[in-house]
């Protein structure tokens, strides 16, 4: 179990946020959920890190890459994996060259996602 792993999901979907979230819990880790990237930077800090942090490339008004670059110029955050998730599968490469750590192609396979959070957690 991944108790004391704690995964940030930043999503505008509801749906995809509520899905990713029951299989995070169902697995143990502790999860906080995001719909806006602004918002969940103005709750980052040194002394509460999250393990990893999951988000969407495309969010209502925003751009994750641009929201990665922000925690990657962090010199107190930028350690923290940031998997960012997009049906864009032609935008790796350039979320990649944001920062991100990984990249997941939508729609994902919840399976496949959990391991590949759990490569970053253990």
């Amino acid at each position: 179990m991944h108790s004391s792993a704690k995964v940030v999901v930043v999503d505008d979907s509801p749906a995809i946020v509520d899905s990713i979230e029951m299989m995070l819990d169902f697995e143990g880790f502790q999860i906080e959920k995001f719909y806006k990237g602004s918002d969940m930077l103005k709750t980052l800090s040194a002394d509460s890190k999250p393990n990893v942090i999951l988000m969407d490339m495309w969010l209502s008004g925003e751009d994750g890459r641009d929201i990665c670059k922000v925690i990657k110029a962090d010199e107190t955050l930028r350690d923290i994996p940031v998997l960012i998730m997009s049906a864009s599968r032609g935008l790796e490469q350039s979320a990649l060259d944001a920062g991100a750590d990984a990249f997941i192609a939508k729609p994902f396979d919840l399976g496949d996602m959990v391991d590949r959070i759990k490569s970053y957690t253990e």
